[in-house]
């Protein structure tokens, strides 16, 4: 976990809500290293999770199937 969230460029998760629960990633640092930063756009000076791009992709596909059921 890193708090450099300045550096890059993020993008708000189409899956994040309305009611402040918003994610938000670093696309291009995760097609450049394989590595998906992911931060809470709420707090964008604050920690980084840095995910490996496999785990990421695991649970994306896992909120689409409804996975990990209601908020």
């Amino acid at each position: 976990m890193t708090n450099e969230s300045t550096t890059q460029e993020w993008v708000k998760s189409s899956y994040s809500g309305n009611g402040g629960t918003c994610v938000e990633w670093a696309p291009r640092a995760a097609t450049a290293t394989g590595i998906v930063p992911v931060r809470d756009s709420k707090n964008p000076g604050g920690p980084v999770l840095s995910v490996p791009a496999a785990a990421f992709s695991a649970f994306v596909a896992g909120v689409r199937t409804g996975g990990f059921g209601p908020a």
